[in-house]
C-alpha cells in the first residue's frame, strides 16, 4: 500500500530511493544485532590475544578489523595511543576495516562476486604493510599490565566491550536507523542526478577522471564517518566510481577509530604520517586495481 501511494504522489527518483531504503531495514537490523553479539563475545577476547602475541598483532589486527563491526578499530586505536601495540599493527588495522561497507554491499546480491575481492585484497595489502612499517618504525610499547583499565566507547557513545541485556536491542536498532538515513539520502541524491542524466551523466564521472578517481575517493575515505563507506558503496553500486576506487575508499577508512587516534594522539606528526600512508597504499592499491 505504500508503495503504490509513494508510486502514484511522488516523482520516480524519489519513490524508488525511499521504497528501496525502507527495504534495507529488516536485513540491517539481523547484520548489526550480528555484530552486536560478536562484539560482546570477541571484543575482549581480540584484544587480549593482541596484547599477548605483539609479534602477531598485525596479522591478528586485519584479520580482526576485516570482519564488519563497529568498534574494533576504536579499541585498537584506543590501545596504540596508550602504547600497548605498534604502528604497524594500527596502520594494518585501518586498511583492513571496512566498516558499515560490507553490510551494505551484502543488500545486493548482483554485488556479492565483488565481496571475497574486497576482503582478500584489503587484507592482503593491510599484512604486509604492517610489517614493513615496524621494520622501519622504532616502536616503544609499554607493559601490558593496565590494558585492561582502557574503556571505549562506540560510535553510538557504549562500551565496546561491557554490554547490558537491552544494549543487545538497544544499539542494532540505533545502528540500523543511523545507516538506513544515510542511505536514504545518498541513495536520493545518486537517484536524482541519474534522473537529469542530461546535465549529470554518472557514468561519465568514472571515465572522465579516470585514474585521479582513486586519489579523490581515498582522500574522502579517510573522513572518520559511517556515511563515507555507505556512500563509496552506493556510487559503486550506482556506477559513478569503479571497482578500484572502491578499494581505494575504503583503505583509507578507518572507521571511528580514525577519530579517536586524531583526538588523542599526542605525536601530531605521528598521526599526519599514518593518515598520509593510508591515502598513498589507498590511491596504489586502487588504482593497480583498476589498471588490472
Amino acid at each position: 500500500m505504500l508503495e503504490s501511494f509513494l508510486n502514484i504522489n511522488l516523482p520516480e527518483w524519489l519513490s524508488d530511493g525511499i521504497i528501496d531504503s525502507i527495504k534495507t531495514i529488516p536485513f540491517l537490523f539481523l547484520v548489526f544485532l550480528f555484530i552486536e553479539l560478536f562484539e560482546h563475545y570477541f571484543a575482549n577476547k581480540v584484544k587480549d590475544f593482541m596484547l599477548k602475541l605483539k609479534t602477531k598483532g598485525v596479522v591478528i589486527g586485519s584479520v580482526a578489523a576485516s570482519i564488519p563491526q563497529c568498534g574494533f578499530s576504536v579499541v585498537a586505536s584506543a590501545l596504540y595511543t596508550e602504547k600497548y601495540i605498534t604502528r604497524g599493527t594500527i596502520i594494518a588495522v585501518y586498511l583492513a576495516t571496512s566498516d558499515e561497507a560490507i553490510p551494505v554491499l551484502l543488500m545486493y546480491p548482483k554485488f556479492f562476486p565483488y565481496l571475497l575481492p574486497l576482503i582478500l585484497i584489503k587484507l592482503f595489502v593491510a599484512i604486509p604493510v604492517g610489517y614493513i612499517v615496524d621494520c622501519f618504525s622504532k616502536n616503544e610499547t609499554t607493559p601490558d599490565n593496565n590494558a585492561d583499565e582502557i574503556h571505549i566507547e562506540g560510535c553510538c557513545n557504549h562500551e565496546i566491550t561491557d554490554h547490558k541485556k537491552t544494549d543487545f536491542l538497544i544499539h542494532p536498532i540505533k545502528h540500523t536507523l543511523g545507516i538506513f538515513v544515510f542511505i536514504l539520502v545518498i541513495t536520493l541524491i545518486l537517484n536524482w542526478l541519474i534522473e537529469q542524466s542530461d546535465f549529470f551523466n554518472l557514468q561519465l564521472l568514472k571515465t572522465n577522471f579516470g585514474y585521479f578517481t582513486p586519489l579523490l575517493t581515498s582522500v574522502i575515505g579517510i573522513i572518520p564517518n559511517c556515511a563515507i563507506s555507505v556512500g563509496l558503496v552506493l556510487m559503486f553500486i550506482k556506477g559513478a566510481i569503479s571497482f578500484g576506487a572502491l578499494i581505494s575508499g575504503l583503505m583509507t577508512n578507518g572507521g571511528i577509530g580514525l577519530l579517536v587516534l586524531l583526538k588523542n594522539n599526542k605525536d601530531k606528526k605521528d598521526t599526519a604520517f599514518i593518515l598520509a600512508l593510508l591515502v598513498f597504499v589507498g590511491y596504489l592499491t586502487g588504482l593497480l586495481v583498476q589498471i588490472i
